[in-house]
C-alpha cells in the first residue's frame, strides 16, 4: 500500500482502524524544534470521534504516544514515531461486510486488489481513522511553520446546501485563523453552525449521511514558494489532500468558478501597499504558475457523504456470486466534514513544510 508521502519531510502512516494501534513515522524534521504537546492535543481532540451527535458514537482519546525522535520537548533530528492506541472497537459489527461490500466504500475494490486479505474491520487501512496520525504530523509541522510566521486555519464551508460565510480572499487575520484552528465545529458565521447541525441531524434521523466542503487558508507564506508543472503548490497540495478518505475534489482560489469569468474579471491586478506587492482580488488563490505570490493561499476540499449508512442498499455476495441486500451495522458518522477540518489543515501544513527551506 502507498502510505508514505513527502520528499524533504516524509510521513509514513501505519495501522488499521481496529488493530492494536495506528501511527505515523516522520522523517526529515529539523533538530531542536520545540513542540508544545498541549497544542498537539488540541488538534487531536478536534478530529477525535464521539464528541457530539454529529459524529460516530465510537470514543477514542487519540492521545499520541511518542516512541522516538523527541527529547525534553524538542525534536532530535531522528525520525519521530508516534502511535495512537485503538481502545473502543466493535469488530463484530463488520462481519457481514467481509463478502458483501458496501456501496460507495473501498470494500469491493480492496477485496479484488488484495485477494480478499484486506482488513474489513472498521474499513481497515482505508478508514478515516487513519487521519488521526496525519493530524498529529500536521500539528507538529504547524508549530514549526508558525515560528516562521505562517498560520493555517479552515472552516466548514458547507454541509449539503447549507453554506458558511467564505474567507475574505485578500485579507484574513491571524486571529480568525487561530480561532478556527482551535474550534471543533469551525465556522466563520455562528448562525451557519446551527443550520448545519440541523442538516446533519436530519440525515442521521433518516439513517442516511450528508457531505460538504472545507475551505482552508494559509497566511504569511512568502512569495516564491513552489514551481512550475509537477512541483507546483496545487499538485503537491492536491496529492496529499486526495489521500484523505472521502475527498472527491480540490479547487484553489476561484477554482471551477474561474471558467465562467473573462480574463479581465479573473486576473488579479497588482498594487503596492507600503512597498509590499499585493493583488486587489485573489482569484488565483495565492498561487501563480504553481508559485506563491504572497497573498493568502486559499483552497476548498469536497467530501462525499459517508458511505456506511443504515438505509438498506443493494449489493452483491462475493462468495455466491449473487445479488444481495445489505444492512450496515456499527457506529458511523452521519457527516465527517466537521472532523475533517483539522485533517485538511494538517495536510496543508505537511505539504507546505515540504516545499520550504526549513
Amino acid at each position: 500500500m502507498s502510505s508514505t508521502w513527502g520528499e524533504k519531510i516524509k510521513i509514513s502512516v501505519f495501522g488499521e482502524s481496529h488493530g492494536k494501534a495506528i501511527g505515523v513515522v516522520m522523517d526529515g524534521l529539523p533538530a531542536g524544534e520545540e513542540i508544545d504537546f498541549e497544542a498537539v492535543s488540541v488538534q487531536m481532540s478536534r478530529r477525535a470521534p464521539g464528541r457530539d451527535k454529529t459524529t460516530t458514537p465510537r470514543k477514542e482519546s487519540d492521545l499520541p504516544i511518542i516512541l522516538s525522535g523527541m527529547l525534553n520537548g524538542k525534536t532530535t533530528g531522528a525520525p519521530i514515531c508516534a502511535i495512537i492506541e485503538n481502545k473502543n472497537t466493535k469488530s463484530d459489527d463488520y462481519d457481514n461486510l467481509k463478502f458483501v461490500p458496501r456501496p460507495g466504500h473501498s470494500d469491493f475494490a480492496a477485496y479484488i486488489k488484495y485477494n480478499g486479505n484486506n482488513d474489513i474491520r472498521g474499513g481497515g487501512h482505508f478508514s478515516g481513522r487513519l487521519t488521526a496520525p496525519l493530524v498529529f504530523a500536521g500539528a507538529v509541522c504547524r508549530q514549526i511553520l508558525q515560528r516562521r510566521g505562517i498560520f493555517i486555519g479552515a472552516h466548514v464551508y458547507s454541509i449539503g446546501n447549507i453554506e458558511d460565510s467564505p474567507f475574505n480572499p485578500v485579507k484574513i487575520s491571524k486571529g480568525l485563523l487561530n480561532k478556527l484552528s482551535s474550534a471543533y465545529f469551525a465556522v466563520i458565521d455562528s448562525e451557519s453552525e446551527i443550520k448545519m447541525r440541523e442538516e446533519i441531524e436530519k440525515a442521521s434521523l433518516a439513517q442516511n449521511s450528508v457531505g460538504g466542503i472545507v475551505e482552508c487558508a494559509l497566511t504569511g507564506v512568502p512569495s516564491g514558494i513552489g514551481g512550475p508543472l509537477f512541483g507546483g503548490i496545487e499538485p503537491v497540495f492536491s496529492s496529499i489532500l486526495f489521500g484523505i478518505p472521502a475527498v472527491k475534489g480540490v479547487e484553489f482560489g476561484a477554482g471551477f468558478g474561474s471558467s465562467k469569468l473573462t480574463g479581465s474579471e479573473n486576473n488579479d491586478e497588482y498594487y503596492y501597499d507600503n512597498g509590499t506587492v499585493k493583488t486587489k482580488t485573489n482569484n488565483c488563490g495565492g498561487i501563480l504558475g504553481g508559485i506563491s505570490n504572497g497573498m493568502p493561499i486559499i483552497f476548498k476540499t469536497a467530501f462525499k457523504p459517508t458511505p456506511s449508512i443504515a438505509v438498506k442498499q443493494q449489493s452483491i455476495d462475493l462468495i455466491s456470486n449473487t445479488d444481495a441486500e445489505l444492512s450496515i451495522h456499527g457506529r458511523h458518522d452521519p457527516c465527517i466534514v466537521p472532523r475533517a477540518v483539522p485533517v485538511v489543515e494538517a495536510a496543508a501544513a505537511v505539504a507546505l513544510i515540504n516545499m520550504m527551506n526549513i
